[in-house]
């Protein structure tokens, strides 16, 4: 008798477990009724300084017909911004949604992390999607050595081509580096990933049109900043003037008797230039240039090159 009873409680005990597991699968099979989720910026500030970082998106499908109404909680449970009053929808229509940090009072809300939610009346379901939202309005700082006064030479020997510096921000952002040329202040990096600690660089070189061109000889001064995720932009911070040069010389004009020799200082980072005088050509390295002034009262223009760059002194002979 004990055997019987012991064999029916166990026969019982394997068909509630049947039950319940099947409910489980059953639970687990049952789908969604908000489908093909997508969320644009799960980090934003309403005062980012580019315009695709100023909200925070979500779009939906829904499987059956429903009337819906969505909105942002915090994470308290609030109710901060109605994003869809109620309204019907019919099923397969995607819903797109924007929220610009703002509450139903007009009032950027605090940073922190909020949830959208949406209510299916038809259904007697509210759904809190599982996306986390965040606002960060906080703007990153970014710390440079300023100072700074260099030469470069972007002529492509690899000598003195490109201006370096290390930068740190003070959360992760991406480094920007901008140059003024002439009235204009132009973006010449922004760096691919947001550390805490990174490089930017300068060739040398400004886009015009679109195409990438090289800036005249002259000086050209430096500024960096930092953006993050959210898009939030320190303010723009000078730190260095760096000078193009290609070839230079110490003077622009000579005055010199007839046959007699001068020297002109050059300036240049590669091994040799070339000059030119009156017919006369040579090569020599960079430094103290001596030269030979024509045997004839003139004005004359002496050229000395490097690689596709000139510069031009006069030289007078009386």
């Amino acid at each position: 008798m004990a055997r019987v009873l012991s064999t029916a409680t166990v026969l019982g005990l394997l068909a509630a477990s049947a039950v319940a597991f099947a409910i489980t699968e059953g639970a687990k099979l049952t789908r969604s009724p908000i489908y093909a989720t997508k969320i644009t910026n799960k980090v934003f500030s309403p005062k980012a300084a580019v315009p695709e970082t100023r909200f925070f998106g979500v779009s939906f499908r829904l499987r059956t017909t429903e009337r819906v109404s969505v909105w942002m909680e915090d994470a308290h449970g609030s109710n901060v911004r109605t994003l869809l009053p109620p309204r019907s929808v019919h099923h397969g229509t995607r819903l797109s949604l924007e929220w610009d940090g703002l509450s139903d009072g007009g009032l950027i809300e605090p940073d922190g992390v909020y949830r959208p939610v949406v209510k299916l009346e038809n259904s007697h379901r509210t759904i809190v999607l599982p996306n986390s939202i965040r606002i960060d309005t906080k703007v990153p700082a970014i710390i440079v050595p300023h100072p700074l006064h260099t030469v470069i030479s972007p002529d492509g020997d690899h000598h003195r081509d490109v201006f370096r510096v290390t930068y740190r921000v003070t959360k992760p952002a991406h480094g920007l580096l901008f140059v003024r040329v002439g009235r204009r202040t132009t973006q010449v990096e922004l760096t691919r990933f947001e550390r805490l600690v990174g490089t930017l660089e300068w060739n040398g070189q400004v886009k015009v049109n679109g195409v990438e061109k090289t800036v005249r000889p002259g000086a050209y001064l430096l500024s960096v900043a930092a953006r993050d995720l959210a898009g939030n932009q320190s303010t723009l911070k000078p730190f260095a003037v760096v000078t193009v040069r290609f070839v230079a010389l110490g003077r622009r004009r000579v005055v010199v008797q007839a046959g007699r020799r001068f020297a002109i200082r050059v300036s240049a980072d590669a091994p040799t230039v070339q000059w030119m005088l009156h017919g006369r050509r040579g090569v020599a390295r960079p430094g103290t240039l001596h030269l030979t002034a024509p045997k004839t009262k003139g004005v004359y223009a002496l050229y000395v090159t490097v690689g596709s760059h000139s510069a031009r002194a006069t030289v007078v002979v009386g």
